[in-house]
């Protein structure tokens, strides 16, 4: 079974600033701002959801079809999917633009300033839903706006499940545009924040919003993940890393996990605590897609972690 993962393509520029940004900053100058930053740390990473979701769920051995609209600028972040296997069916280069490009400045009190060029992504409504490529399952993550919104209306005609995962997407749409997300969604998965958003935004409490899909997914960060299905919950933990590296990305790892449990037709505790250990892959490593496992050691550590295999 094959997983579309529809969302962003992007490019990571990391920087750390040895200092303070408060200590550079004059408060009563901030309506004059002027200032720079040397920045003698600096990483380019490759990440977006679509390519961070699908990375995991390829490590785990999925069917992994991440689309989305990338730039000229491409061809590095092709040649990583190419070694990785990754399938680029999907993947369509818009002319005379760039991919989507994130800058990220962060200071030794790890605040960060960030600029996020959308580039290429702006233009995923330009690529449809493919209806002829096997795909049994879909994700509607972070995206161009007019794209999530084509997209989850096209899973839905063509009777394909989805996970609708807003992310950091979530600012560009109100109450309505929300309902009517988790109308035509399988499942939704957001973090414990973005859930105090949604239901905000719609006037749904979590309890309405779980009984219009299949299952909500919420994760809480180090308080492991709550699945809501059919009236229940389930709880998942976490899993315990060997090292604390760096947490971006774990979002995207959990739901490549959650992903192949799905495909592989997995209890939700089961595929839950899937997301949990590569979430826990994740972290230990700094980046969204530098860390790598085999899926037999994969299974060795889930069954020392959770007392338990999966096949």
């Amino acid at each position: 079974m094959s997983a579309l993962i529809t969302g962003s393509f992007a490019y990571d520029t990391i920087m750390v600033f040895s200092g303070q940004f408060k200590n550079e900053i004059l408060p009563d100058k901030v309506h004059m701002l002027n200032v720079s930053f040397l920045v003698p740390q600096l990483r380019r990473e490759f990440g977006g959801c679509a390519g961070n979701i699908a990375y995991n769920l390829q490590l785990l051995g999925g069917k992994a079809l991440p689309m989305g609209t990338v730039g000229h600028d491409f061809g590095p972040y092709a040649a990583w999917m190419d070694r990785h296997g990754i399938n680029r069916r999907f993947v369509k280069e818009i002319a005379g633009s760039y991919t989507a490009q994130a800058y990220i400045t962060t200071d030794l009190d790890d605040n960060q300033i960030t600029a996020f060029h959308p580039g290429a992504m702006s233009d995923a409504h330009t690529q449809p839903v493919p209806t002829d490529a096997g795909v049994k399952i879909g994700t509607v993550s972070p995206d161009g706006r007019d794209g999530m919104i084509q997209h989850a209306r096209q899973f839905a005609e063509a009777g394909i499940p989805f996970l609708f995962d807003p992310g950091q997407g979530l600012p560009m749409f109100g109450g309505d545009d929300l309902k009517a997300f988790i109308e035509q969604a399988a499942y939704m998965a957001v973090n414990d924040y973005e859930m105090e958003v949604v239901m905000a935004r719609t006037g749904l409490t979590l309890e309405q919003i779980a009984a219009r899909l299949d299952a909500l997914i919420v994760t809480r960060g180090a308080k492991g993940a709550s699945i809501y299905t059919q009236g229940k919950t389930h709880e998942i933990p976490i899993a315990e890393a060997e090292s604390l590296a760096d947490p971006t990305g774990c979002g995207d790892a959990f739901r490549g996990g959650l992903l192949y449990g799905l495909e592989k037709g997995m209890d939700w505790e089961t595929a839950g605590r899937i997301g949990s250990l590569a979430g826990a892959y994740n972290i230990e490593r700094p980046g969204t897609q530098n860390h790598h496992f085999t899926i037999e050691k994969f299974k060795m550590r889930f069954q020392k972690q959770f007392r338990y295999s999966f096949d």
